[in-house]
């Protein structure tokens, strides 16, 4: 138990872990070795972008070292950065079309590296 405060008042007790053993909604069994899903082929580069970094859907802007991931997923190319080493993936803001030839992919992926990767500036 952790103690938040002191004491208790104005008609508030301490809370308790609840025992029940099957949980909320009562889980049957283990979810076991699930794999999450992944896109279809995907590129990934260390870069360095310049004054402004780049632009996230989900957190703004986001600068220093980062890999940039340009993936094929159903029909489209998204480009993604990360905080190098880190776990997040944010979508880069207007990084999503459709491509017509997947083996475009590794083009795609070179021209986003020579647009965003600016480590002088």
């Amino acid at each position: 138990m952790v103690h938040v405060r002191q004491g208790l008042g104005n008609r508030e007790e301490l809370l308790e872990a609840d025992r029940h053993r099957e949980g909320e909604g009562g889980a049957r069994r283990h979810a076991g070795d699930l794999l999450m899903a992944s896109p279809e082929k995907s590129l990934t580069t260390d870069i360095v972008p310049g004054p402004g970094g780049v632009m996230t859907d989900e957190v703004g802007v986001v600068t220093g070292d980062l890999t940039l991931r340009t993936e094929l997923s159903g029909g489209d190319v998204v480009l993604r950065v990360q905080y190098k080493d880190a776990e997040e993936w944010y979508a880069v803001t207007g990084g999503k079309a459709p491509l017509a030839e997947p083996s475009a992919l590794d083009a795609v992926h070179a021209i986003a590296v020579g647009l965003l990767n600016r480590p002088e500036g």
